[in-house]
């Protein structure tokens, strides 16, 4: 066994075969929780009087170089100690670091409660949104839930993989604190809007190329490669610019409409349509879109195992 197929192919099928199976620990230590922790220590002190675009943009970069620096020291010596440690080390991170597994029961669970009640279907879907659910209808709850799984998708599986690609495991923390700052604090709100807008233009850099890796993937996996033009259209009209992509393929496999009015923190948002087909979505559309993003997932994994080898 060669050392790239010992050090990096192995902790690498190892680590997404855990997380196919098990998903997140509920029961033990999570270094995403570790990152909020830091994000919110700086956050109370730091986002407060004058200068917090400079003090917010030092602080996000600061967490980013240490979350990497720490890692890498990590495996460094865990390496020196016993090379099975640090391969060890490889696969949990990779395990702890991708978030596939999770939410795509999540969102099954979405679909299913929303079936039997809409007040089940509202309180499921705010478990992974950040808008309001109080007032959504059956179809916005699936919707919401369907938009999330494909922006997920992107940010939770395909980019750590990307930085996985390109930096190891190092980049894959430092990319799971990008995605952790912006989820915490790049909003545009009178408190956010400063302290948080490095974070939000790091996050958008970091996600660019994952983004629309993540739609030609799936438009690969389901057959539909040929809608990349739908993709195209509509992926421009999200407000975010990376989001659009993930969000604009899954409408186009699924020949359904996104976006519409939403509510989040206290605030109407017109997200633009993206789709022109407004019917009603199904528990048979969650199962196809699951699936895809499955595949997706798997894709990737195979992709990176292939660069490795030729590398």
């Amino acid at each position: 066994m060669d050392i790239i197929t010992l050090y990096i192919i192995l902790p690498l099928l190892l680590g997404w075969l855990m997380d196919l199976s098990l998903g997140d620990p509920e029961h033990l230590p999570h270094p995403i929780v570790w990152f909020g922790k830091l994000i919110a220590w700086g956050d109370k002190r730091l986002n407060q009087q004058s200068n917090r675009l400079i003090k917010g943009g030092l602080y996000s970069t600061f967490l980013i170089l240490f979350v990497f620096a720490l890692t890498w020291g990590i495996l460094l010596l865990a390496n020196r100690i016993h090379p099975l440690l640090a391969i060890t080390i490889n696969t949990l991170g990779i395990f702890f670091f991708l978030a596939g597994k999770t939410l795509r029961r999540e969102v099954k669970m979405v679909f299913d409660a929303v079936d039997q009640s809409v007040e089940d279907g509202r309180k499921q879907l705010s478990r992974i949104v950040g808008r309001d659910t109080s007032q959504l209808s059956p179809q916005q709850i699936r919707i919401g839930a369907l938009e999330t799984l494909a922006e997920n998708l992107s940010d939770g599986v395909i980019a750590p993989l990307f930085w996985f690609l390109i930096f190891g495991l190092p980049g894959m923390a430092a990319y799971k604190m990008i995605n952790t700052l912006d989820s915490m604090i790049a909003y545009k709100n009178d408190k956010y809007k400063d302290f948080g807008c490095w974070a939000a233009h790091i996050d958008d850099i970091a996600n660019y190329i994952p983004a629309r890796l993540t739609a030609i993937l799936m438009l690969l996996v389901s057959g539909n490669l040929k809608k990349y033009s739908f993709v195209r259209k509509y992926c421009k009209l999200h407000l975010s610019p990376n989001s659009g992509y993930p969000e604009s393929a899954l409408a186009g496999i699924l020949d359904c409409r996104f976006g519409g009015p939403n509510i989040y923190y206290g605030k109407v948002v017109d997200k633009p349509y993206i789709g022109d087909n407004p019917r009603e979505l199904t528990l048979q559309d969650a199962q196809k879109a699951i699936r895809v993003n499955l595949y997706t997932e798997a894709l990737m994994v195979i992709l990176l195992i292939a660069v490795f080898i030729v590398l």
